[in-house]
């Protein structure tokens, strides 16, 4: 019987090479900041859920952005696989309600929390669909709207992103 495996092809940063779910997410955010992201996952959603209009952006930046965010989800999974090898950094100071955005104070904390909870309720496969579903539904009017519950796989996107980019700061101060 043949096993089913995820597939980690990243897409625009296939080498061929052992996958480091943390290169991953630095190469991503290389090529896309965390505000800017943010923003245009934003955009998507708003406009996939309104029924009469459509996304003005050239649908070339939209798909490239899709691409992206599929590698993303699956090294955000690469790390939750690995998780053993990093160690939370719990000697934070205390932080104001506004550095959290989205994040908990625990999640803020350890940061890995974010993907480990996300991943328990959807698996990438779900996510690669819901942003597929999103990309679709912000590109023209249509007379539905999506059939799924579109707003937890938002937020667990936007924290995801934050929770990555928090790690790749505390990374970089070592």
């Amino acid at each position: 019987m043949k096993k089913n495996r995820t597939d980690f092809e990243t897409r625009f940063w296939a080498v061929r090479r052992k996958h480091s779910g943390l290169r991953l997410i630095e190469n991503f955010f290389q090529f896309t900041d965390l505000t800017t992201s943010k923003k245009r996952l934003n955009s998507i959603m708003n406009y996939a859920v309104k029924k009469d209009r459509w996304i003005k952006e050239d649908p070339s930046v939209i798909f490239h952005f899709r691409q992206s965010m599929q590698s993303f989800i699956r090294a955000g999974y690469l790390i939750t696989l690995k998780e053993k090898k990093w160690a939370a950094n719990t000697q934070l100071e205390d932080v104001s309600p506004l550095v959290l955005g989205l994040l908990s104070e625990k999640e803020y904390h350890n940061p890995l929390l974010v993907f480990k909870k996300a991943f328990r309720e959807y698996s990438v496969q779900e996510f690669d669909y819901f942003m597929s579903g999103m990309v679709y539904f912000s590109m023209g009017v249509y007379d539905n709207l999506p059939e799924r519950n579109i707003i937890s796989p938002y937020i667990h996107l936007t924290k995801m992103l934050d929770a990555a980019h928090l790690i790749l700061e505390r990374r970089g101060k070592k």
